[in-house]
């Protein structure tokens, strides 16, 4: 199996859009009348979720005028938040045909189908012309891309002179085994992780500035125990949620992917770089 077929199949669901409906109904609602916030706790496949998709693309300085690439846009949830907080439009990319299929019809739900294109693409090749976008940003999807040289390539190959691109991805820390299955991969062989250092030195090597830098380790640990908290209060998983994504093994992966962290071998980092103008 290609190394696209295997993050291909390791995100497919099956029956995912049915899946979702019947969350949107067990919360009492309809596909009319749903929200963005509602679909947040399913859509939202990343370390913090909302709050973080949030706080992460802030520091983009998106405006209402601005083409937005989302690479590995999964059901795009980030991109209904990009354009619905800004009110720009975006393009979002992602090698699962049902992340894509699915969250083109969520768009469709709850309006936003006009500021909207979601489309199956690979990040090492992308389906665009040189300098389209005025932004990009990625949530959670490095750590399934194995040639982070030429991902850094592609995206400044698509960004137009002083465009700004924003790096949220889970990163290497300290050398060691992780324990698996973890949410992106269900085996060694399907993680590509990479060190913060070498994530910058690609983005360098590629002609773009690194500008800001966080490490999210200690917010994740909270966000975590805040999501443990309320699964131990509740009587069963919420209507929508990432278990919708990960079926069976979500307990194990979250309960691993909290280890990992915890031993400090991987951190949830953001990275932001620049265009030269």
């Amino acid at each position: 199996m290609t190394d696209e077929k295997l993050v291909a199949s390791h995100y497919t669901h099956g029956g995912l859009l049915n899946a979702i409906s019947d969350g949107i109904a067990k919360l009492g609602k309809t596909v009319a009348s749903v929200n963005i916030d509602d679909l947040g706790p399913v859509d939202e496949f990343h370390i913090g979720a909302r709050v973080a998709t949030q706080s992460f693309l802030d520091q983009l300085d998106i405006g209402a005028n601005h083409h937005v690439l989302d690479v590995g846009c999964g059901l795009g949830g980030g991109s209904r938040f990009a354009a619905h907080a800004y009110g720009c439009r975006v393009t979002g990319v992602d090698l699962t045909h049902e992340y894509v299929e699915t969250g083109n019809v969520l768009c469709t739900w709850v309006g936003l189908s006009d500021k909207i294109t979601l489309q199956v693409g690979n990040a090492t090749a992308l389906p665009h012309p040189d300098e389209t976008f005025d932004r990009a940003y990625m949530l959670h999807v490095g750590m399934n891309i194995a040639d982070k040289e030429l991902l850094m390539s592609e995206l400044h190959r698509v960004v137009r002179p002083g465009a700004k691109i924003g790096i949220y991805d889970v990163m290497r820390v300290n050398d060691g085994d992780l324990t698996f299955p973890v949410p992106w991969a269900a085996e060694p062989e399907g993680s590509s992780l990479a060190s913060v250092a070498a994530y910058k030195a690609a983005l360098e090597r590629a002609g773009l500035k690194v500008i800001a830098e966080r490490n999210r380790r200690d917010f994740a640990l909270e966000f975590f125990a805040q999501l443990q908290a309320k699964v131990a209060n509740a009587k069963g998983p919420p209507p929508l949620g990432l278990h919708i994504l990960m079926g069976s093994t979500a307990p194990i992966k979250v309960k691993n992917m909290i280890e990992n962290i915890s031993r400090n071998m991987i951190a949830p980092i953001e990275i932001v770089a620049e265009k030269k103008a």
